[in-house]
């Protein structure tokens, strides 16, 4: 397992081409264990949480492989210890974000809704990536029930030309969280969408 001090990540509030604000982490080589990245975002990061984060995340060495990467944002909002636990593996992303008093419990309650998320979609993640059920990690446990087949309702609508500002306008006019949209200066299909603390976000094609 490892910290990568010079990978950089954009996240999702991040405009094109914006540099997020990161601090530095020591690196450490262990085998086959995933990468993990940490940032704090406009804060330092204590030796102490880095620790915390390379324990709490060896556990999920079960279910990956060496060429996975995960990556961890500690930041502070109103006074609200936040942690964010993002992991790529083979093209999917599994993605997990809590808030508590303190870092440790925050991180806590990430992973474990990380792991909710793997075993309760074990079987469609393995048949996404079309591998063996060893390669996504084996257990025995009765706790997480894998869901049923997903209750799909299909909706249709004209994809419209727009700024991101107008897309946001429309998004509240219809009362969505989200809204898709063809941005009329790129011609690229982008999605805005409402963020826990207020803001928007606003997703784009990785290039």
């Amino acid at each position: 397992m490892c910290y990568n001090i010079n990978a950089e990540w954009k996240l999702r509030s991040a405009k094109p081409n914006e540099r997020i604000p990161q601090v530095g982490c020591s690196r450490k080589e262990s085998g086959n264990s995933m990468k993990i990245t940490i940032y704090g975002k406009q804060m330092s990061v204590r030796d102490s949480l880095k620790e915390a984060v390379e324990k709490k995340l060896s556990k999920f060495d079960k279910f990956f492989g060496a060429d996975t990467e995960a990556f961890v944002t500690c930041k502070v909002r109103k006074g609200v210890k936040i942690i964010e636990i993002t992991v790529n593996y083979g093209g999917t992303t599994f993605r997990c974000e809590e808030e508590n008093e303190t870092f440790i419990t925050a991180l806590d309650r990430a992973c474990e809704g990380l792991e909710r998320q793997i075993r309760k979609n074990k079987t469609r993640v393995e048949r996404m990536l079309k591998q063996s059920p060893a390669l996504i990690g084996e257990y025995d446990d009765d706790e997480y029930v894998e869901e049923d087949d997903f209750d799909i309702r299909v909706k249709t609508f004209p994809f419209k030309p727009m700024t991101p500002e107008e897309a946001i306008l429309q998004m509240n006019l219809i009362g969505h969280a989200f809204y898709a949209f063809t941005d009329s200066e790129t011609g690229e299909t982008c999605v805005v969408y409402k963020r826990k603390a207020g803001s928007y976000g606003l997703i784009v094609p990785e290039r």
